[in-house]
């Protein structure tokens, strides 16, 4: 008999029993749920068992908070339960049908979004150092930034904006790609697309507000056309 034998048994009598669970992982410090109904779990007498520091339901899954043993509760818990765990990617999967509409779109749009973090964060801050070496007038009486005064910074500041701008003006090449990683289909078509959007060939979006109607560049078939214009994210530096 394992440490936690007794407690498992009474979670998995609470929270409906194995045939209410539709997938199980644990973290550093939680048990995660995929409940076939979230409705059967009595949260009430989940949170008064002696093991358990709290619980809250996030993104369709009911977390147990059980602390740093959580792992050796965890293999007590399937033992008992006489089901196999799942990693939390799967959980997390499992437990959509338990959101409603606007979480599975909330849900949707961060996944496609998370992997895009780290460079957004990346040409954020290259863009705002570069704002604070080219643009911030603190030298010689205020009339003049450390790029003016120093060749080597005015160099950095445009060896920079290869970066900050791949970040920026290319976005949604970023953006497509995550989009078809997301709905499972061909990456190299998301790339391609993207790329599409930001090519050389179209009017840059930026620059459409001051360029005259009769001058936006447009694709012409014959009986009706399209203008041709951009989606560049960022304009250059």
């Amino acid at each position: 008999m394992g440490r936690y034998t007794e407690d498992a048994k009474q979670l998995l009598r609470l929270v409906g029993g194995k045939e209410n669970i539709a997938a199980v992982s644990h973290c550093m410090t939680r048990m995660r749920f995929a409940l076939a109904d979230p409705g059967k779990a009595d949260v009430k007498a989940i949170e008064a068992m002696k093991v358990v520091k709290g619980s809250f339901t996030q993104s369709g899954q009911f977390q147990v908070i059980i602390g740093n043993t959580v792992a050796d509760f965890y293999n007590d818990f399937v033992k008992e339960a006489g089901i196999e765990g799942v990693s939390k990617d799967a959980v997390k999967q499992a437990a959509k049908k338990n959101q409603n509409v606007l979480q599975r779109m909330i849900t949707a749009l961060a996944e496609i979004f998370a992997p895009l973090i780290p460079a957004i964060i990346t040409g954020g801050l290259i863009l705002g150092f570069r704002n604070c070496i080219d643009s911030i007038y603190l030298f010689e009486n205020g009339t003049k930034t450390l790029c003016d005064i120093s060749q080597f910074w005015a160099g950095i500041d445009s060896f920079l904006w290869l970066i900050g701008e791949a970040v920026f003006h290319m976005l949604p090449v970023g953006i497509c790609w995550s989009v078809t990683k997301k709905m499972g289909t061909t990456q190299m078509l998301g790339i391609v697309l993207g790329l599409t959007l930001v090519s050389g060939q179209l009017l840059h979006a930026y620059v459409v507000a001051g360029t005259a109607a009769a001058d936006i560049p447009k694709w012409n078939f014959g009986g009706f056309e399209v203008n041709m214009i951009g989606c560049q994210g960022q304009g250059s530096g």
